[in-house]
């Protein structure tokens, strides 16, 4: 039976990773990221979770324990933030190339320099490249069940891709919030025991030897070992729909899958964002719709695989979108922008809004302020539009 706790964000992570039963654990402590570490190693200390915690020097040893334990054929779990995973950047490249199903946590916090522990999202953006898929989490119960369905998604051989689970450092990892925890009986259904295609130890079971992350030559096979990871991606988004359709059939509960719409049939005004900020951006809307403004929201779960399709289909008939972006990809804009600006191409006009950066607040004030911007901008065309939220500058 299900029972409920009060739980912050880091801890719904924890709890999540217990009931996926992870037999080998390697994270690297750091704020604000911490507190995954020792839930996790609490759980096998007091017997309730039966997995191998490595403590390690870094968090490029954290990954790469990870990544040999998934080659051996064991179900793994890691998290980090910020510096920690920009550490891990190497490692993330092998891990995806390799096509192991990694799940990790990311408490999304600012990157520096100036120093700043708070959050956005310009840690995982800027590693939207490496072949990791990627999920952004509203709130601490999305971030338990988002877990159990990464590793049922990472795991699918459609896919066999490592996945970033990130949620919003403080506001949501340090947030307490009532959560449902499911039961174990009711997660092992859900998710069975991790059986890859490859491993170590099967080979070694079938006495058979390879070579696992070869030199690969220009004129053999390394350009269609690439093609594969991509296709791989492009396949998950099926994946991730179907499980998230199955969850909410085992859980009654049910994330959106790729993306969430919320009143974007009727819209002229939509604003397109991640993470914690999305219930504050409901709320906003709630209230303008009561007022006759025809706005809406979607919130894009999944940034990696991009959406393209989710978002055309849902967007190409507003007269105006915005994006919140809490990262910049200096010289041009926000990385979510770039991504649907390509993708809408030209169907509709696109707002880039840059805000929340280094955990700067971001209210129901600024939001009502977005929603109307974008009315009084529906009436121009601009190529580009950029526009810094809640600056403090003279």
């Amino acid at each position: 039976m299900a029972f409920c706790r009060v739980l912050t964000g880091n801890q719904a992570i924890s709890q999540g990773a217990r009931l996926c039963r992870p037999q080998v654990i390697a994270i690297y402590p750091i704020t604000p990221q911490s507190e995954i570490a020792e839930t996790m190693a609490g759980f096998t200390a007091e017997g309730e979770l039966d997995a191998r915690i490595f403590r390690v020097e870094s968090e490029h040893s954290a990954l790469s324990i990870v990544i040999g334990a998934e080659v051996a054929g064991a179900r793994a779990f890691t998290a980090t933030s910020s510096n920690g995973l920009f550490y891990m950047h190497e490692m993330l490249h092998y891990a995806s190339g390799l096509r192991l199903p990694i799940v990790m946590a990311v408490a999304n916090r600012a990157s520096p320099a100036p120093w700043n522990i708070w959050g956005d999202h310009s840690d995982s953006i800027s590693q939207r490249d490496t072949g990791w898929l990627q999920v952004y989490v509203e709130n601490c119960q999305e971030a338990l069940d988002t877990v159990i369905q990464a590793y049922r998604i990472a795991e699918d051989r459609r896919v066999s891709l490592p996945i970033m689970v990130c949620l919003d450092g403080f506001t949501l990892t340090h947030v307490s919030e009532g959560v449902d925890i499911p039961p174990q009986d009711v997660v092992d259904e859900f998710l069975p025991p991790y059986d890859p295609e490859y491993s170590l130890s099967k080979l070694i079971e079938r006495d058979e030897t390879a070579c696992f992350s070869p030199v690969i030559f220009p004129e053999t096979s390394y350009m269609e070992y690439k093609y594969l990871q991509a296709k791989a991606s492009e396949r998950s988004k099926d994946v991730i729909r179907e499980v998230d359709r199955e969850f909410e059939r085992k859980f009654n509960r049910k994330w959106g899958g790729l993306i969430e719409n919320y009143h974007t049939d009727d819209a002229d005004y939509i604003l397109v964002t991640l993470g914690s900020l999305t219930t504050t951006a409901r709320a906003v809307v709630d209230e303008l719709r009561e007022d006759g403004w025809s706005v809406g929201l979607i919130k894009l779960r999944f940034y990696r695989p991009f959406p393209e399709k989710e978002l055309v289909d849902c967007l190409q008939d507003a007269k105006i979108v915005g994006v919140l972006d809490r990262n910049f990809s200096y010289g041009y804009a926000g990385a979510v922008y770039s991504d649907l600006s390509s993708a809408i191409d030209g169907r509709a006009e696109i707002v880039d809004f840059i805000g929340g950066l280094g955990g700067r607040e971001l209210n129901e004030d600024h939001f009502r302020y977005m929603f109307r911007r974008l009315k009084e901008l529906s009436t121009t065309r601009d190529q580009k539009r950029v526009e810094w939220i809640g600056l403090k500058m003279k």
